[in-house]
């Protein structure tokens, strides 16, 4: 089928239109390259740039490609940044969202899949986490994120467009092309390879006094390539509503930090600093509903393949996109 992949410059974007493409998919990325990378666009896709934020270019690339479907991707995704400059998260994410959906309510798209989060659940009332738990988030950018899902559900209940929220745990690893080249980085596992590189010093872990098997936080971690076979799968007719995407597994900070350093040979120093504020002891998903209702089968949940992936394309790309 055609589909116009937003935000397909990114880093699970771009992976997602790698797949698309190995499976005969016709697509169309539209990004505006603010955050994310030419170089990473697959170049079997046909690239349109625009910005989701001015209604024309969505409503313009919509019309004129009349894709089957839309995957959306394109959002600010920085925790700590929303809290401390919040508006242009409600203007992009949210604002973004909902030209998106307009241009799609014109053209007579009739399919969205929406990159969602587990952090519109905010702390969770029990793990592992399923799609029935209350959403209540605790940061500018998970509200942003759920104000999306208000829109689309709208679209859905008012003008029969099939919504479907993949509530991500946390997205890691690479393809051999495609890979986490954020900047700056904020995520632990290409941290910690930082180190590993000669880009920082070491590695800081902020608490060790949680209730966990060694003190330090639990998180789902899940490998960009079964991430994008959700989205692949979404694709479907008849599907919509929340699924949330994990391996079911979490691991602590530490021994994240220990397959990094088994993976790469270095010794990765790391140091203990206070707790951050926001950081929930543990997040790992139930990811049933994903699992019989998409047929989803993850394939690369160990964390050792899972670091060694991302370890491969960060010493292929020691500058990211940017050489």
């Amino acid at each position: 089928m055609k589909v116009l992949v937003a935000g397909g410059a990114g880093y699970i974007g771009s992976v997602t239109t790698q797949m698309l493409c190995d499976e005969g998919h016709d697509v169309v990325v539209f990004d505006n390259l603010e955050r994310g990378h030419k170089p990473a666009v697959d170049p079997r896709a046909k690239f349109i740039q625009g910005d989701l934020r001015h209604k024309e270019d969505i409503k313009g690339a919509l019309l004129a490609e009349r894709p089957e479907a839309v995957i959306h991707f394109a959002a600010y995704i920085e925790v700590g940044e929303s809290m401390v400059n919040p508006m242009p998260f409600y203007e992009n994410n949210v604002s973004g969202s909902l030209n998106l959906m307009s241009g799609m309510v014109e053209s007579g798209c009739k399919k969205l899949i929406f990159s969602s989060t587990c952090a519109t659940y905010g702390t969770p009332e029990r793990i592992p986490m399923d799609e029935s738990l209350p959403q209540k988030p605790e940061s500018v950018y998970g509200d942003s994120k759920l104000l999306c899902e208000h829109i689309f559900q709208s679209g859905q209940d008012i003008h029969g467009i099939e919504c479907v929220f993949l509530r991500y745990f946390n997205a890691c690893g690479a393809t051999e092309e495609y890979g986490e080249g954020h900047n700056p980085e904020s995520h632990l596992i290409p941290l910690v390879l930082q180190v590993a590189q000669g880009k920082r010093e070491k590695i800081f872990m902020f608490g060790d006094d949680y209730e966990t098997r060694d003190g330090t936080c639990v998180r789902d971690y899940i490998h960009i390539k079964d991430l994008a076979q959700a989205h692949i799968l979404a694709l479907k007719p008849g599907i919509s509503g929340p699924f949330n995407l994990g391996n079911g597994d979490g691991y602590t900070v530490k021994e994240v930090i220990e397959v990094c350093r088994e993976v790469t040979g270095h010794a990765i120093p790391a140091d203990i600093e206070p707790r951050r504020a926001g950081d929930c002891t543990a997040l790992v998903a139930d990811s049933t509903k994903a699992r019989t209702v998409l047929g989803w089968d993850p394939q690369h949940a160990d964390l050792k393949e899972i670091v060694q992936s991302a370890w491969n394309w960060h010493r292929t790309h020691p500058n990211g996109y940017e050489e």
